[in-house]
């Protein structure tokens, strides 16, 4: 049973998603997904018991044979959200919305659930931090946004990242080929969590990493001593002087950023960097142009 409180979290998020899709969605043309193709594949000799609708009757006027009309047969778009909870999705900067990296991923984990799940397609959805909290396998039902946004709304920071290797161990789960889209800020050696994205290429997942950001951690704009604590590993302070530190911060900064950039793009996996203070509509649309140019 959900608390009042729980209740709450949970509508909050449907009525946001709601908002920024439907804004997001509001002049373009929408068609829903069919489920079968209306693409030509072959054709076949008729047999008795074949639904005549399906006869090409243009070749039976020209050789007075009789042929069926095969298509290929499409499912909608199988997608699973991989939402990162470990402790440093936990850190909030100055912003105007006040808002921790995970808060701003949650709220994108539901406002893709609530487009995906509205051109029928399927949605599923992993947490994880040093391991696999909770798996909930893609579904189509317009009802399944309810236990997607249930599991969003108790989300917490969680301990240290582990994410190459909860990657791997993910990658046995997914039973069928589909869309896994990763909110994470993917913090951590480049060279591992490159090598667990190419496994998710290697048996034919597509893939998008939303790497999300805080405003601090791409300028670093601290100017006076400050203490610095681990959302990790509490044990792990610093005590420093900004000025001091600020070139090799941002000299190492850059060297992961293009390392992941690189890794990503020798996989022709999208790699979409966004920050809390950006709108989410924004971020959406990175996510269509992202696919649009892999098309």
């Amino acid at each position: 049973l959900l608390s009042p409180t729980d209740l709450q979290a949970v509508s909050s998020l449907q009525v946001l998603a709601r908002s920024v899709v439907e804004g997001f969605c509001s002049g373009l043309h929408r068609s829903p997904h069919k489920g079968f193709s209306v693409e030509f594949a072959q054709h076949r000799s008729y047999v008795p018991g074949d639904d005549i609708r399906k006869l090409d009757w243009k070749i039976f006027g020209r050789s007075d044979r009789l042929y069926i009309r095969e298509y290929e047969e499409e499912t909608n778009l199988r997608a699973t959200i991989l939402l990162d909870t470990s402790g440093s999705m936990g850190y909030a900067g100055d912003t105007k919305n006040g808002m921790s990296k995970l808060q701003y991923a949650i709220r994108l984990a539901a406002c893709l659930s609530y487009l995906m799940l509205g051109q029928r397609d399927s949605v599923g959805l992993v947490t994880f931090d040093t391991k696999i909290r909770h798996h909930l396998p893609p579904r189509s039902r317009t009802s399944h946004l309810d236990a997607i946004l249930t599991i969003l709304s108790s989300v917490k920071p969680g301990g240290e990242t582990a994410l190459p290797d909860v990657l791997h161990d993910l990658v046995p789960r997914l039973h069928r080929r589909g869309l896994l889209i990763l909110l994470s800020d993917c913090f951590g050696p480049v060279d591992p969590l490159i090598s667990a994205l190419a496994h998710f290429r290697h048996v034919h997942q597509e893939l998008i990493v939303y790497q999300v950001w805080d405003r601090d951690e791409l300028e670093f704009p601290f100017q006076k001593p400050t203490r610095f604590e681990s959302l990790e590993n509490p044990a792990d302070i610093l005590q420093v002087d900004p000025a001091q530190l600020r070139s090799a911060y941002m000299a190492n900064l850059q060297r992961f950023r293009d390392g992941l950039q690189q890794g990503c793009h020798r996989h022709r996996i999208d790699l979409a960097p966004i920050t809390t203070d950006e709108p989410y509509a924004a971020a959406l649309a990175k996510c269509l142009r992202a696919r649009a140019q892999r098309a």
